[in-house]
């Protein structure tokens, strides 16, 4: 007889997309959270901060994404109003935002 799951997540991310909008004080708590995480990366070459890679790939995740790939697909569409208010900056080309790759979030 299998165990009953005992896992918080799927009442927390049903509870989450009940609502409806993200209030103003929580992107940039998550931002200042993930920022203290320290980047490994060689600084050559980096050209999206490492908090904003990680809150794309939560807020990805806590809408459903479950593989890196998912991840990457949610980032790739993600609401233009997300990139905003992540500080993601302007395409100087394209009418769009330059975000992470989904190689990038590997």
């Amino acid at each position: 007889m299998p165990a009953d799951v005992s896992s918080l997540i799927p009442p927390a991310l049903d509870r989450l997309r009940k609502q409806s909008d993200v209030g103003p004080g929580e992107v940039p708590g998550l931002l200042e959270r993930l920022a203290q995480v320290p980047d490994p990366r060689d600084p050559r070459g980096v050209r999206h901060a490492l908090a904003v890679v990680l809150t794309l790939t939560a807020c990805a995740v806590l809408t459903g994404a479950t593989s890196l790939l998912a991840v990457g697909e949610w980032i790739a569409d993600a609401p233009p109003h997300v990139l905003e208010r992540l500080g993601m900056r302007p395409d100087p080309v394209l009418p769009r935002r330059l975000v992470p790759s989904e190689a990038t979030v590997r």
